[in-house]
């Protein structure tokens, strides 16, 4: 691990790091907020998954998250939204595929399957990395996420229940299989089997098999994405067939952005702590 910066923030520490990804074959780098409670203890893992054309740094940066992670003794780990080195052929061609586009899949199309499997990374090797490198306590672990990241965020609980006491998404691609975005991605990263994209897909993983609690999902009503590339209406309808329990808010008036972001993330923060207090 290199540690590339690290600030005092909110009694704790803030810190940019890389390492050699086993999964990614390749360096990543990634946020991690210590709340002062970690200079004394193992403390609970927050996880969340920016969106598209984001880095380790956005969130970290924007959403105000810091302030309540140090009340509520939290670690927030905040990755990369995708590789970045070695570099691919037209990985920087378009702003919704390649580089800051990994839409949290295992890719299995060349030449992308060699290095773009931040879903392996995000689920299997980036626990293990912070259990090895920082004090925490990834038996207690949620996760949350905006946009791309949301959907990550979604299909990585739906996926690893065991591994995840909560999850909650703002603005998510709830339904990638059936968007622009999520076509786009699904094809270039998993080729064009439609059946193959259903691991990755909230909306269809949630009708197999529901999470083992609610679902916190806000989303803003004058959202540019809405209806075209979000569908929270599908994962809503999923949800309801598949008795899955869903807390969907619609927030009037309320955009894409990180303002819309900060609003709801003292709430989103403090669903998570509520979780893994429950936890034990």
């Amino acid at each position: 691990m290199n540690i590339l910066s690290e600030h005092a923030c909110w009694g704790g520490v803030q810190r940019f790091v890389t390492h050699d990804s086993r999964e990614c074959a390749a360096p990543m780098r990634l946020a991690v907020y210590e709340p002062p409670q970690a200079r004394a203890h193992a403390v609970p893992v927050l996880y969340y998954l920016a969106g598209l054309t984001c880095t380790d740094e956005t969130f970290t940066i924007k959403a105000g998250a810091q302030r309540l992670a140090a009340e509520h003794g939290l670690m927030l780990v905040a990755p990369d939204t995708s590789p970045r080195q070695p570099r691919i052929a037209g990985d920087d061609a378009s702003w919704d595929f390649g580089i800051a586009a990994g839409f949290y899949v295992d890719a299995t199309v060349a030449p992308w399957s060699a290095h773009y499997r931040m879903y392996g990374y995000v689920t299997r090797e980036l626990p293990e990395f912070v259990a090895a490198h920082f004090p925490a306590d990834v038996r207690r672990q949620s996760i949350m996420g905006h946009s791309m990241g949301g959907h990550g965020a979604l299909v990585g609980a739906l996926r690893n229940p065991a591994s995840y006491r909560s999850v909650s998404a703002f603005a998510p691609i709830c339904a990638p299989s059936r968007v622009p975005w999520g076509e786009k991605a699904f094809t270039g990263y998993l080729g064009p089997d439609r059946d193959d994209w259903r691991q990755y897909d909230a909306s269809a993983l949630v009708e197999q098999a529901p999470f083992h609690s609610e679902i916190l999902v806000d989303q803003g009503s004058a959202d540019q994405f809405l209806a075209g590339q979000l569908r929270p209406e599908l994962l809503a309808d999923a949800c309801r067939r598949s008795g899955q329990g869903l807390r969907l808010r619609m927030q009037a008036g309320y955009d894409h952005s990180y303002y819309f972001i900060q609003t709801f993330m003292p709430e989103h923060v403090a669903w998570h702590a509520a979780a893994l207090r429950a936890s034990g």
